[in-house]
């Protein structure tokens, strides 16, 4: 197994950027975002649907980079009215909207023939409609802003390759990368870029409790370095996409591992 580099600094590639993060409250790749974003000198709005967390998650970033440069609301991106919300906050306490991440996102194990409506819906409503809520108030609001703008959506490898139990997430993300490259097609029209970053097994709490120790275990030995990745590693490709570095690409989807078909 190959261990984990160094954490890399930041290099301020986002200095005076405002950005808006969704699942971004805990140890996932929506939080290692949210803090790679601030590193990287931008302001940011924080969000999630656990209000609990997402408080401790704002106080921590506040504390760590400033409250002028950390906001959070509570939004469920199944409910029209609070991703609204969410983006009109942004705009008011920040004057412009540069950089969302559409980091929402739900699974969960069930073969297809013990699966109920309900669990399908719940999960290609949170994954693929809420991203498709979230870009849509993005894009609208970046359209008549007339600067610019990206948005950077987490897809998963699940979307290019089968894996039993997960028919429902794999389509939801699937779905995900879809969206994406036709988006990016009718954004660049305004001069927004599109694009999204196709995680493996990136670890953190919460993937734990809902996977099983033999699946984890069988999906590590799938990864090329023997390990799962990082939360960060999976922020730095966001940050990639989300800076001027990438000023060239849109409606692409990038592997953050070896697993892309």
């Amino acid at each position: 197994m190959t261990p984990a580099p160094p954490y890399v600094p930041g290099h301020r590639l986002l200095a005076g950027r405002t950005a808006v993060v969704t699942a971004a409250a805990g140890a996932g790749i929506g939080g290692a975002t949210a803090r790679r974003l601030l590193e990287e000198g931008a302001s940011v709005l924080v969000s999630d649907a656990h209000a609990r967390r997402l408080t401790e998650t704002e106080a921590e970033l506040a504390g760590e980079f400033g409250a002028d440069r950390v906001t959070s609301l509570p939004c469920d991106v199944t409910d029209e009215d609070q991703v609204t919300a969410l983006f009109d906050l942004a705009e008011e306490r920040h004057g412009r909207l540069d950089i969302v991440v559409n980091n929402a996102g739900l699974g969960g194990m069930a073969d297809l023939v013990d699966m109920p409506d309900e669990q399908w819906d719940k999960v290609l409503d949170v994954t693929l409609n809420g991203t498709f809520r979230c870009t849509r108030a993005a894009l609208r609001r970046m359209k008549a802003a007339g600067a610019g703008g990206v948005v950077v959506n987490n897809a998963s490898v699940i979307g290019w390759r089968a894996q039993k139990g997960q028919s429902h997430y794999a389509a939801a993300k699937a779905g995900v990368m879809a969206l994406t490259r036709c988006a990016a097609l009718e954004a660049a029209e305004y001069g927004v870029r599109v694009n999204a970053v196709s995680p493996s097994l990136a670890m953190h709490p919460h993937l734990v409790k809902v996977t099983t120790p033999k699946l984890l275990e069988e999906l590590t030995a799938r990864e090329a370095f023997g390990r799962y990745a990082e939360p960060w590693e999976v922020a730095n490709v966001i940050v990639f996409l989300a800076s001027g570095y990438s000023s060239y690409m849109t409606g692409e989807v990038l592997s953050v591992s070896s697993q892309h078909p």
